[in-house]
């Protein structure tokens, strides 16, 4: 279904190949694809995925992190229609509705953002199906659509963002923050500024290491990637001039939820002297750090590390996937509006809008 690409200038223009839209999630009017970054870049492979439910596994299973299950999910919403397909109007809508659910409710950190991207594509279903045409078709413009205006705000992010890089620069990133990471970089040609950058690995999955340094490698910056006890020396043995990274949640009073790691790598900038901005949406979904429920995976995974155990049998383990940085660790929060105090993040909603 590649018609269904924007036309004009494409967002992901000259971004690495995990970030091109048919390399994240996509929907071929039978099937959603969605490149396996567990694996990724040992092996470019892809899970299909031949029903929504099918779909709402891969996201739980983590085979795509970051904003990858945002774009994954309305695809899942697009193979929903076409499942739904022959139904009259009340069981299509039932169907939808719960097709809507066991998407959004794949991981708790995300429900409240996913939950806005199902209804989107709930109400383009409807109205296809008002006007007589094919409702997967009518979703999946709308998966484009949205994941089309994500790429564009975050590259009007990217520039904020890179105001604030030094030229030949360090910067240090933490975990896989995606779009804005190619924009970023993409945004830093552009200007012919030179940066360097240093990846963190993000264990258990490793998204540092095999998913921010392939993009950075893959757009010809400098990148160097260290194990997760190394930021705090790394920092000033390699004078890190920025912390970086997105968020899964940016709270309204200004409590940041993103990978676990990120409080420590934001303690450790903080005694260095070392200014730390994230980048996303504040969500009005999330008024206080109170309303977010902080996922907990299975303790198996970090007993081992590729594949490999790494601690002998009967030892336990614990896995939390997010962490919490406080406000005052935080020195802006760079979104498509500009840099604003995480103290103040309501005047974002006055003249901000809402994300995929």
């Amino acid at each position: 279904m590649t018609g269904f690409i924007p036309s004009g200038e494409r967002a992901d223009k000259d971004l690495a190949f995990m970030l091109r839209y048919e390399n994240v999630a996509w929907y071929d009017g039978a099937e959603v694809r969605i490149l396996d970054r567990r694996v990724y870049p040992a092996r470019v492979q892809f899970v299909r995925c031949a029903t929504h439910r099918d779909v709402a596994q891969a996201i739980k299973d983590m085979v795509t992190q970051s904003g990858g299950p945002y774009l994954a999910a309305a695809m899942g919403m697009a193979l929903a229609a076409r499942e739904a397909q022959g139904l009259d109007a009340k069981a299509f809508g039932t169907y939808m509705e719960d097709a809507a659910f066991t998407l959004s409710h794949a991981r708790p950190t995300t429900m409240a953002r996913m939950i806005g991207i199902t209804k989107g594509c709930l109400d383009a279903a409807w109205k296809a199906l008002d006007a007589g045409r094919p409702a997967d078709e009518a979703v999946m413009e709308q998966a484009v659509a949205t994941i089309d205006a994500r790429y564009r705000k975050s590259a009007q992010s990217a520039k904020f963002l890179v105001d604030m890089f030094p030229d030949n620069g360090t910067v240090m990133t933490q975990c896989f923050a995606e779009t804005i990471v190619g924009t970023m970089l993409r945004e830093c040609r552009a200007r012919g500024k030179t940066i360097k950058v240093i990846c963190p690995e993000t264990r258990p999955y490793f998204q540092g290491a095999r998913l921010t340094a392939s993009v950075v490698k893959d757009m010809d910056f400098d990148v160097t990637v260290i194990t997760d006890n190394m930021p705090g020396y790394a920092m000033k043995a390699k004078k890190v001039d920025v912390f970086t990274s997105a968020a899964d949640v940016i709270c309204m009073d200004g409590h940041i939820v993103n990978k676990v790691g990120t409080f420590q790598i934001a303690l450790a900038a903080r005694y260095w002297g070392i200014p730390y901005f994230v980048t996303g949406t504040p969500d009005p979904g999330h008024p206080t750090i109170g309303s977010v429920e902080i996922e907990e995976r299975d303790p198996a995974d970090v007993l081992s590390a590729m594949g490999v155990r790494t601690a002998m049998e009967g030892v336990g383990g614990f896995y939390p996937a997010f962490d919490i940085t406080p406000p005052k660790l935080c020195d802006g929060v760079v979104t498509d509006q500009g840099i604003f105090p995480p103290y103040d993040l309501a005047r974002y909603g006055e003249k901000g809008s809402a994300e995929l």
